[in-house]
């Protein structure tokens, strides 16, 4: 049974950057042809896919977002990470990291609310 686990702040000022950590069980990152993403569905919206790494570390991202937006990935703790710089209240959601390919797990998702 493949698992994952958000975690990170829940709360983040405007202007600095969050930071989520996605622990992964039961299944590696680097396993062939996986592809792990972070989605986010904000408050009244639909979900909102950010980007994603696969399993030899190539990263892609959504065009709207990719000028703030970094994933990366800790190979030893099986855990892959999002950064996104600069928010504003907008990028208040929940955040929850999925294992894209082969589809489909998620984890339960966090809250990040972006607020002096």
């Amino acid at each position: 049974q493949v698992h994952l686990q958000e975690s990170g702040p829940g709360l983040v000022k405007p202007s600095q950057t969050l930071s989520l950590t996605c622990t992964v069980s039961g299944d590696s990152i680097t396993s062939t042809y996986s592809a792990w993403s972070w989605i986010r569905q904000s408050p009244g919206k639909g979900l909102e896919w950010i980007g994603l790494i696969t399993s030899d570390g190539t990263t892609y991202y959504s065009p709207s977002l990719k000028s703030r937006t970094s994933i990366s990935r800790d190979t030893a703790k099986n855990q892959f990470s999002l950064q996104l710089a600069a928010v504003t209240p907008e990028d208040t959601a929940v955040y929850y990291c999925t294992r894209e390919a082969p589809p489909d797990y998620w984890g339960q998702g966090t809250q990040v609310t972006v607020s002096a």
